[in-house]
């Protein structure tokens, strides 16, 4: 065998065992400058990571576009320090569909959660005429169309506004989320055909409104309840849409030449949200633990992972150098864990007389935290990084 074909041969199957890295893992917007969103705290993605199944992504749920005001919601966004896994491998689920609930149901590419159709409440509280969120909390929304839940989550329940260009009809919208099943979530506008043909046009959602007027066990349409206020007023119609029940489609996309089921952030002809706005009943494919549920959202990652980086891949494995400056300190202490820590860290900060003045939980790598010592005396103090695998203290000191 001569040189040039043994060479080509290796390359090949160098080719072949190279990982691949698809949408799911280049479609986030990583935050690698240190920027800041809403009350300075770091915005978008901050940390991808990857195995061969599975994608791992740090956000705080803070976008890199002003978020606010938000009239008649007196709730404040607070980092939330998620960890999501989305499956690489997204597989149709042929059981029991999974019913989308309430809280996050997926994410945008930039970390934000993804919150379905719901308000949460129902008419009288009797779970049958379901509050639809876009008009009861509509008037809440910001310019981005977002809000703040209760525990400080900010989220769309619609098409995000400012994460991508709504009216751009000329080209297909790109990934803007991805729903907990691994599926994506495109904007807008796709191709006309489901193989990848046609011109540009904008999909629309297929439930139609109703033009009943009584609703059985419910109350009549009126001014107090008009016609959309709750979700059963939209009927699934097949045929006067593009997509099925499930706001969703099989279909060739950019980032899917061989094609994907795929979900769609739907928009009616003035550009304004369309029932059901995002996916929506049940999700199309199987749904891993870990993101629903309580603490949905902060996963552990129990396996070796590669950190996804634009201008590079780097493989991490063990423990990684953790930064506590300035030390001595005065009024505020920064904290940076690199990443290749084991995530969902809890933070613990005490004096050395024993009381306890600081303890935070889903502490992640990759992420700043500035620490307020506005409230801490002069003297020295430890804090503690615990995880799963593993203990570590530090002292610094505060001075006046």
């Amino acid at each position: 065998m001569n040189k040039t074909l043994t060479l080509l041969i290796c390359c090949l199957l160098s080719i072949n065992t190279f990982p691949q890295i698809g949408p799911e893992i280049t479609s986030w917007i990583i935050n690698n400058s240190g920027a800041t969103g809403y009350n300075n705290i770091p915005s978008n993605v901050q940390l991808v990571q990857y195995s061969t199944n599975n994608v791992y992504v740090s956000a705080t749920c803070i976008p890199s576009y002003n978020i606010g005001p938000w009239p008649g919601n007196p709730n404040t966004p607070v980092n939330q320090n998620f960890v999501y896994k989305i499956t690489r491998n997204p597989v149709q689920n042929t059981g029991t569909p999974v019913n989308i609930g309430l809280g996050h149901i997926g994410v945008w590419i930039n970390g934000v959660s993804i919150f379905n159709a719901s308000d949460g409440q129902s008419y009288n509280n009797q779970g049958v005429w379901n509050r639809n969120a876009y008009y009861w909390e509509g008037p809440s929304f910001d310019n981005c169309l977002g809000h703040p839940a209760p525990n400080g989550e900010y989220h769309h329940h619609v098409s995000p506004a400012c994460l991508y260009d709504e009216y751009d009809s000329l080209n297909h919208s790109p990934i803007i989320g991805y729903a907990f099943d691994g599926f994506p979530v495109y904007g807008a506008y796709a191709f006309e055909n489901t193989n990848g043909t046609g011109q540009i046009k904008r999909i629309k959602s297929s439930y139609v409104l109703s033009t009943s007027t009584s609703r059985t066990n419910g109350p009549p349409v009126n001014s107090t309840y008009p016609a959309g206020c709750f979700m059963e007023d939209y009927v699934y119609t097949p045929g006067s849409g593009d997509l099925d029940n499930r706001n969703g489609r099989f279909c060739i996309t950019p980032e899917y030449p061989l094609g994907t089921y795929a979900y769609f952030a739907t928009l009616d002809a003035p550009m304004t949200p369309s029932f059901p706005y995002t996916f929506y009943g049940s999700y199309y494919g199987t749904v891993q633990a870990g993101n629903t549920g309580p603490n949905g959202g902060h996963n552990t990652i129990s396996e070796p992972v590669t950190i996804h980086n634009p201008t590079g891949i780097t493989e991490h494995s063990g423990f990684a150098e953790v930064k506590l400056y300035p030390n001595p300190a005065q009024d505020m202490i920064r904290l940076f864990i690199e990443p290749g820590h084991q995530n969902n860290i809890r933070l613990e900060v005490w004096d050395m007389l024993g009381k306890l003045f600081i303890s935070q939980h889903n502490v992640q790598p990759g992420v700043q935290y500035d620490i307020s010592l506005e409230k801490f005396n002069a003297g020295i103090y430890v804090l503690k990084l615990q995880s799963e695998n593993s203990n570590s203290q530090f002292t610094f000191s505060v001075i006046n």
